[in-house]
């Protein structure tokens, strides 16, 4: 069951909801003002490259030699 953003075309309240299939995107109304003038949002996300790292080399910590200082 995906989570949709939606919009109110009565009071411009941005809210999201769990929603159980396509067909009951039309049942979504208001949290804020009871009203069905909703509009779904096109939703963004974010994703992170497989093999990226946010770890910069320039700020490691410097390691430990063995054997002495």
């Amino acid at each position: 069951m995906p989570i949709f953003e939606f919009v109110c075309e009565e009071c411009d309240q941005f809210f999201e909801e769990l929603v159980r299939s396509a067909s009951a995107i039309g049942e979504v109304i208001c949290p804020g003002c009871q009203s069905e003038s909703v509009q779904k949002k096109l939703s963004t996300f974010a994703s992170k490259v497989a093999g990226s790292s946010s770890f910069s080399p320039s700020t490691s910590v410097p390691s430990c030699s063995p054997g002495g200082l």
